[in-house]
């Protein structure tokens, strides 16, 4: 018996099979690529500023404080130091003896891979903050969040200068800088916390450090950003080029080398150990209203972006 296909019916079935194609091609996340393999970021993509902000509103803001040990602290230094260093295993290992794990993802925002080392036990009780390492190539500088919820969406800024551009390392705290008794949590003004032995590997392997903080607008009522390289000038040039590409973004910048401008950040001890090993370090401060500001933070993260190594 002979099939006779109508002309409307056979267009109508090319178009589904050329439709279906294209959209298969066209799906960047989505399931099997075309050899029927699983995509990685359909495995796996997560968001990496929603993971961060869903951390930093949920447990950062409501978190407690435990006083790290010793052995606690140099046992994550040591952690991240094997994962930088290349070895995986090694670090997952070490780290998991304090109850630290490490996750890997790629960020639906970049389609970048990166690693998350973070407490898997008690997040919210012990308030030891977490790592970001972008997996894409080698690490060749830091971005450093001691005060997130505290300086009010200064973890903001973080996340965009780590989205920024590759090679990067977030280094962010795991609770209010109140939270703890005293300034125990205050991790920007100790050398007694995971915070600081995380920063201190990064500074033994020679890695710029740009440190983000939050200002009141009426500290400084007549700038926007307060630019600092804190207690060394090891940061003078990449300072100066920063708050050029700042200047030129129309942001007023006080420039702690050349004049007085509160919170310069000399007493950052960050800034004390990138000093004493000559590592260049940039204490970053934006006003209230900058962080405010959608639009300005974007303009923010841009000209950080252009001066990071």
């Amino acid at each position: 018996m002979k099939v006779t296909i109508k002309p409307t019916l056979l267009c109508a079935t090319v178009m589904m099979v050329t439709f279906g194609a294209l959209a298969a091609a066209l799906i960047p996340f989505g399931g099997q690529n075309r050899h029927g393999a699983v995509s990685p970021a359909a495995r796996d993509g997560d968001d990496l500023a929603r993971r961060i902000t869903d951390f930093t509103r949920d447990t950062v803001a409501h978190s407690d404080y435990q006083r790290p040990l010793r052995a606690q602290r140099r046992t994550v230094a040591e952690g991240v130091g094997l994962f930088l260093d290349g070895h995986r295993a090694e670090a997952g290992r070490r780290l998991a003896e304090v109850d630290f794990g490490i996750r890997t993802f790629t960020d639906t925002g970049t389609g970048r891979r990166f690693a998350e080392i973070a407490d898997r036990a008690a997040e919210a009780r012990r308030g030891w903050g977490r790592v970001y390492v972008d997996l894409g190539t080698d690490v060749r500088w830091s971005v450093q969040v001691p005060h997130p919820v505290a300086d009010a969406r200064s973890e903001q800024l973080g996340i965009g200068v780590l989205r920024a551009r590759p090679g990067g390392v977030l280094v962010l705290a795991g609770a209010h800088r109140n939270a703890g008794q005293g300034d125990r949590a205050d991790v920007a003004h100790r050398s007694d916390t995971v915070f600081d032995v995380i920063c201190d590997e990064l500074v033994e392997r020679r890695l710029p450090g740009l440190q983000l903080h939050g200002f009141a607008d009426a500290t400084e009522p007549d700038y926007d950003v307060i630019a600092s390289t804190g207690k060394g000038d090891q940061g003078r040039t990449a300072a100066r080029r920063t708050a050029t590409a700042l200047r030129r973004e129309g942001f007023d910048v006080c420039r702690a080398w050349s004049h007085r401008c509160a919170l310069e950040g000399h007493s950052n001890e960050q800034g004390r150990r990138a000093a004493a090993d000559g590592v260049p370090f940039l204490h970053m401060e934006f006003s209230r209203s900058v962080r405010d500001d959608e639009n300005r933070m974007r303009r923010a993260v841009a000209a950080l972006a252009t001066t990071l190594p």
